[in-house]
């Protein structure tokens, strides 16, 4: 019979020659867990990270777990686990937020290592916290993208920690018997910073992109926030991170009603929690989603974005070309999309032919950003071909 793991897809993300559903360290880690898996109890199975089902549907088909608990941080991930799933007929999973009903009482924790300290540091905490005493860690990586800190992070919450031998440029660490909560660092999650430099007080949790901090390309964008056209109506922060620009927008436009969209949980826990510290929850609303599928054609007036180009650790430009076609179609015709991008990306020509007619707000050696304005109904037909094309 056939392994579960070749018939996997990446659907609904982004799928192309050099994307994989699969990839070594998810080989790599159900490999060192088997033995584990095999006859463990109902309900005492945790994955997280997994990016399109490899290791909660591996553990499940392999080994015959059940009860499996899973948290990904990507809501295409999360769906693709789900299509999966559904396509191959196979359950005994659920998904689940990063809280404590993820791992509590868990004896065996999967993880698909984060890039980020802080986001590792999270996932550390609750293991230590709220998993059975006897629980192991196995945590998989790519060995180029592994740095010693991440034992250390590990090593805080957990007591043992171990680095096993490295194979097809993949590695785990173990770690096991949770840290009594004297000798662990204080819980810290969300974290707050205020910034008075651009007036917004940002909470974020460990897998947030740029964190507490504001990055550059949102400090951009925020510059040209007295350019926008004055109105009433709804405003979309595509993309929203922690919530910075959809903040700084109700903030300085009273009468605008804020929808603030991200697929990363971990962003949208943020972002709630930073129009909350704002005060402005009365008029942004946040709402997890792949990029506005929760907003109807035609419903908005101004789109602000600061797009990514990576998918996981691949650089691919049909990330920041499918959230310009969801700007267009969320836009009413004459509604303006503001996006800032990297300067040497060129994304002018693929604005123009996406969105509509397109101009220059500011730019510099590291970013531009311009204006693109919706154009009329049935201008977009030709945006899917544009796209995957």
């Amino acid at each position: 019979m056939s392994d579960v793991l070749d018939a996997l897809r990446r659907h609904p993300d982004l799928e192309a020659p050099n994307l994989h559903a699969v990839d070594a360290t998810d080989r790599l880690l159900l490999d060192e867990a088997a033995p584990a898996l095999a006859g463990a109890a109902d309900g005492t199975v945790v994955v997280i990270g997994d990016r399109y089902g490899a290791l909660t549907l591996g553990a499940v088909a392999r080994h015959g777990v059940t009860g499996v608990r899973t948290h990904q941080d990507r809501l295409t991930g999360e769906r693709a686990l789900h299509a999966n799933a559904e396509r191959l007929g196979i359950d005994g999973f659920t998904s689940h937020p990063l809280d404590a009903s993820l791992v509590a009482g868990a004896r065996l924790v999967l993880v698909q290592l984060p890039r980020s300290l802080d986001a590792l540091a999270e996932i550390a905490a609750l293991v230590a916290e709220h998993a059975d005493p006897s629980v192991v860690v196995l945590a998989g990586g790519r060995v180029k993208h592994m740095t010693t800190a991440m034992n250390d992070v590990l090593a805080r919450h957990l007591g043992h920690v171990e680095a096993r031998l490295a194979r097809q440029k993949s590695r785990v660490l173990v770690a096991s018997h949770p840290r009594p909560a004297a000798e662990r660092p204080a819980a810290r999650w969300p974290e707050r910073v205020e910034h008075p430099d651009v007036g917004v007080t940002v909470r974020a949790h460990g897998g947030a992109f740029a964190g507490t901090g504001v990055d550059i390309g949102t400090r951009a964008l925020l510059a040209h926030l007295d350019d926008l056209p004055p109105a009433d109506g709804t405003a979309l922060d595509l993309g929203c991170g922690t919530g910075v620009l959809a903040v700084a927008l109700a903030r300085r436009r009273p009468g605008v009603r804020v929808v603030a969209t991200d697929e990363s949980a971990a962003a949208v826990a943020s972002a709630r929690a930073t129009v909350e510290a704002n005060g402005v929850a009365d008029r942004v609303t946040v709402l997890r989603a792949d990029g506005a599928d929760a907003l109807p054609d035609g419903s908005v007036d101004v789109v602000l974005l600061n797009p990514p180009f990576h998918v996981g650790a691949a650089v691919h430009p049909g990330v920041a070309r499918a959230l310009f076609a969801e700007a267009a179609r969320v836009l009413r015709p004459g509604g303006e999309l503001w996006a800032v991008w990297n300067s040497h990306l060129r994304y002018r020509p693929t604005l123009e032919a996406v969105v509509g007619p397109t101009r220059q707000a500011g730019r510099d050696p590291k970013f531009t950003v311009t204006v693109s304005t919706r154009r009329g109904q049935g201008a977009a037909d030709g945006v899917r071909g544009t796209i995957d094309g």
